[in-house]
């Protein structure tokens, strides 16, 4: 499979809401899961963004779906790239 990295910023909303991080991550991977991915590792990281996200999955659209669709329910703003 394909492995994607997504670099992310989080929003005011997600900010406010930090405290619900792990269960935004672990409702994440259960989505990456019934899409036929997986969350590999996730990283809060200092500068331009504020988390890495590094994920796989079975092609490129369900990819860009899940990159454009998790972050409205965690409170983030994706900028997705594949790795190889």
């Amino acid at each position: 499979m394909p492995t994607y990295v997504t670099l992310m910023r989080f929003t005011d909303q997600g900010i406010r809401s930090i405290k619900e991080s792990p269960a935004r991550l672990e409702a994440a991977k259960k989505t990456f899961q019934a899409a036929g991915g997986e969350i590999k590792a996730f990283y809060l990281a200092l500068g331009n963004y504020d988390a890495v996200l590094v994920s796989e999955g079975p092609n490129d659209e369900t990819a860009a779906r899940l990159a454009t669709s998790a972050p409205t329910r965690c409170g983030s703003s994706p900028r997705p790239s594949t790795g190889s």
